[in-house]
């Protein structure tokens, strides 16, 4: 069946221009009911993109290239990218090897989740308003932190940040290492392996923030291939989807400086969350270009609600 499918693929493609290479690409992904949610979300952005990616242009294609004629060469990598797109039914990043984050392209394989929080919106803000840097320079601790993409567009983009990223998996820290070494910043990004917080030293961070793993039981058993494609470590979290998220909030206290903050996102289990615990008031922070499930507490919020989350540890 794959076979015959990549054989008609080929057949329909049609890639004359860059134009025609994404629309043709775009159709043939609409036919094979591929998933998107890995930095794209239509069948035209995930085409655009790997046409992008041949071109050797940003992942947005402009005006100007959309009437590219392809070379032959152009065109078998792109016929290459689109076929295993379509019979792997895999995230395109994992074809590629690369993925963009707050506008930093990062090494990225099957060893990682593919990026795509709306964490890059606050590090762009510079966690503003929650925290305002001074001269003094700030500690930022990443949690589960994967391909290192957030510690690393939090180094570059705030430059008198030290930054602190662990994780439990050593693939996904050989990720990151290779990551950090690519943008030269291993003097300001330290790699920990560590199960939340039992290897970190006693310090204390003005900022946590995580992206840890938050699919819930149901959600886990719901899943398209593309997302399980991906490290089951970096997604599935139990029944709630809190497996992670609780046991952080019941350590996280003592890590943080008395006006540090805790940055989590929970996605869809957002709802498990506020319901187990209805006493707290979590700041649950709002997107301009999308994306949700993201809280904030304070420091006086871990401390003074720290018996709440050790009771549901």
């Amino acid at each position: 069946m794959t076979e015959n499918y990549s054989s008609t693929l080929k057949l329909n493609l049609k890639l004359d221009t860059v134009r025609s290479a994404v629309e043709s690409g775009a159709q043939c992904f609409d036919d094979a009911n591929l998933f998107y949610g890995h930095g794209t979300a239509t069948a035209i952005d995930e085409a655009a993109y790997l046409v992008s990616f041949v071109l050797g242009t940003s992942p947005i294609i402009q005006e100007s290239e959309i009437e590219l004629v392809l070379s032959s060469s152009q065109k078998d990598k792109i016929r290459s990218l689109f076929t295993t797109r379509v019979t792997k039914k895999i995230p395109a990043a994992y074809i590629t090897n690369e993925a963009w984050f707050a506008g930093y392209q990062f090494y990225i394989d099957e060893r990682v989740l593919v990026p795509r929080s709306p964490l890059a919106e606050i590090i762009d803000d510079k966690f503003s308003p929650w925290v305002t840097w001074g001269n003094k320079t700030k500690t930022v601790l990443d949690l589960c932190t994967g391909s290192g993409c957030i510690a690393i567009a939090t180094a570059l983009t705030m430059s008198d940040v030290k930054v602190h990223a662990s994780d439990i998996s050593v693939d996904a820290l050989d990720v990151a290492k290779k990551n950090i070494d690519n943008y030269e910043l291993f003097n300001r990004v330290s790699l920990i392996k560590s199960d939340i917080f039992d290897q970190i030293v006693d310090f204390r961070y003005d900022v946590i923030i995580s992206n840890p793993p938050y699919v819930d039981a149901h959600d886990m058993s719901n899943l398209h291939h593309e997302f399980l494609a991906e490290p089951l470590l970096g997604l599935e979290a139990g029944k709630y989807g809190l497996d992670i998220v609780i046991p952080m909030l019941a350590e996280a206290g003592p890590y943080l400086t008395d006006d540090g903050i805790i940055i989590v996102e929970v996605g869809n289990s957002a709802v498990a969350l506020e319901k187990m615990f209805p006493e707290i008031a979590f700041t649950w922070l709002e997107f301009e270009y999308g994306g949700g499930g993201v809280f904030l507490l304070d420091a006086k919020q871990l401390q003074k609600y720290n018996y709440l989350f050790r009771e549901k540890c």
